[in-house]
């Protein structure tokens, strides 16, 4: 018996309903229950979107790259009067709740209180989720208002920047190169050059 293999636990099962059919929406307080309860287990990782479960995809080693080097820059620049929560859960409403790999808000709200109208900026860093980070994810930032979201590709390191929130979403898209500077527009003190944290395309 191989003594050093790594066993790894199952994923979770996943389910599809079939077109049309309704499905059970479950609230945050229901799914903290249950976690509570070891019903679903720490480690599971999804997010809660209008009661519907979304299983998280593992993260990947470039996706772990590029969030320890910007949060190692963040945690150095950020402003006194700011927080910068990576990895925290953003309940949005009762029955909705986001992980995004960085949220910025003000130092005076308590991490575990803060909701969508304290959030400043969240960032997500996407491998293999980035057509959900860009697509469902973004719509619900822009439901719940949150002013701007930094989406970034790990491996080609494009920032995809939405700003101007309006009333059918963000106005502005920009997509940044990694060479190229970024600040966000309601705290200055935020701001990141990727290639000058030492990080390359693939």
């Amino acid at each position: 018996m191989n003594e050093h293999v790594i066993a790894f636990p199952p994923e979770p099962a996943t389910t599809q309903a079939a077109d049309g059919m309704p499905r059970r929406a479950w609230t945050v307080a229901e799914i903290e229950a249950m976690q509570v309860a070891g019903i679903i287990g720490e480690d599971e990782r999804f997010e809660l979107i209008g009661g519907e479960v979304v299983p998280m995809q593992a993260k990947g080693g470039r996706h772990e790259m590029v969030k320890v080097e910007l949060n190692r820059h963040f945690q150095k620049t950020i402003a006194d009067d700011l927080h910068i929560a990576p990895e925290t859960t953003l309940r949005l409403d009762p029955k909705t709740f986001l992980e995004p790999d960085f949220c910025v808000f003000p130092r005076s709200v308590f991490p575990g209180d803060m909701r969508g109208h304290d959030v400043l900026l969240a960032v997500e860093i996407s491998d293999s989720s980035l057509a959900y980070d860009r697509g469902r994810k973004i719509g619900v930032y822009s439901a719940f208002g949150i002013p701007e979201i930094w989406v970034i590709n790990a491996n080609t390191l494009v920032t995809h920047v939405y700003r101007k929130l309006g009333a059918e979403g963000y106005r502005e898209v920009i997509d940044l190169p990694g060479a190229q500077s970024l600040t966000a527009v309601r705290v200055p003190s935020i701001s990141m050059c990727l290639a000058e944290l030492g990080l390359k395309p693939l």
